[in-house]
């Protein structure tokens, strides 16, 4: 049934990109001056999840390094490394340079003053979920830096300059900016039908099947393809010949269930602000923010908090209804509980 399951593993970056042209052919741009050994403008790709920014930026390096033969591309998922010194170190591990640097010990300019001396390859860095970073003045560290292009994944503009200062927000204002919207039902469709040829069996699934994963995805690809996947390896493992309706429906809803686990594995140290929210929800973000500084050491201001918040609605962990001076936040299974009851 499965002929290839790379096709359909989260990460994997397709050789050709559908519905995506106009942004492809604009972050290559950006990238070029690359090709002629010049630096690069920074880059800043926005959009909602699943809606293919790491895939587009992924995807546009790979090219790049397929034209260029001194080019390297490092990726770094700002979510697992939220410190400046995560970051900073993921970098420096990738380019081979981290061999005596002492986790515990080593300050961060030293690490900076690693990068500054690199004089390899020029390299692109992707620095996905750029809004989670506690300190983003590592995005400042990077950007002094000529030998490195940087590519800023977010999911709102705005909430990346939020968390910056004016002497880096202006320079970000002035970077190329490329917005990703949500799929139609129609794109979503042709990215699962291409997935489904390259990976399944012939009549594995139906055109209609397809159609109605794309509907239950809501614009999010990342989701449609975690349907797909979690479908065909059931069918699989139980022996079947094509994919049920029965298996199609589990499978959306577990795979909701791994996206919200991992979103929640995720959560960064203060961002467990979800737990008071599942405790003591629905609740308002002043609430929420007393009893956060009572339970942590260091805690962070309410701007952040806040920032926190809206990141884990736009992940579908936190819901809130009211506008800013009465909102209240709630998880999403708590309130949908409340209104079943």
């Amino acid at each position: 049934m499965i002929r290839d399951a790379r096709v359909l593993r989260a990460g994997f970056v397709p050789q050709e990109v559908e519905h995506r042209d106009a942004e492809v052919n604009h972050l290559s741009s950006v990238l070029d001056p690359i090709t002629n050994g010049e630096p690069a403008d920074t880059a800043i790709v926005t959009g909602p999840s699943g809606t293919g920014k790491t895939c587009i930026s992924k995807f546009v390096t790979e090219r790049l390094r397929e034209e260029v033969l001194d080019v390297e591309a490092i990726y770094v998922n700002c979510w697992r490394n939220y410190t400046r010194f995560r970051t900073l170190y993921q970098i420096l591990d990738d380019l081979g340079a981290t061999i005596d640097i002492h986790r515990q010990s080593t300050p961060h300019d030293e690490l900076v003053d690693r990068l500054q001396q690199h004089d390899g390859p020029r390299t692109v860095v992707i620095l996905d979920e750029v809004d989670q970073l506690e300190d983003p003045s590592v995005i400042y560290d990077l950007h002094s830096l000529p030998q490195f292009a940087i590519i800023c994944i977010a999911n709102k503009e705005e909430e990346l300059f939020s968390r910056v200062d004016e002497r880096l927000v202006s320079r970000l204002r002035s970077s190329e900016h490329v917005r990703m919207n949500k799929y139609h039902d129609e794109q979503l469709y042709d990215i699962l039908d291409a997935r489904a040829k390259w990976c399944l069996d012939e009549d594995v699934i139906a055109d209609d099947q397809l159609y109605r994963i794309a509907d239950a995805a809501a614009g999010d690809a990342r989701l449609a393809i975690g349907i797909l996947r979690t479908a065909a390896g059931k069918a699989d493992r139980e022996n079947h010949e094509r994919i049920t309706d029965d298996i199609l429906l589990d499978a959306a809803e577990d795979i909701r269930a791994q996206i919200k686990q991992k979103s929640l594995d995720s959560l960064t140290p203060h961002q467990r602000v979800y737990d008071i929210v599942r405790e003591h929800g629905p609740v308002g973000p002043s609430e929420i923010h007393q009893r956060y500084t009572e339970e942590v050491d260091d805690p962070r201001t309410k701007r952040t908090i806040r920032t926190y918040l809206s990141k884990m609605r736009q992940y579908n962990l936190l819901e809130a209804e009211g506008t800013s001076r009465d909102r209240e936040y709630a998880t999403v299974e708590s309130r949908s509980a409340a209104t079943t009851t």
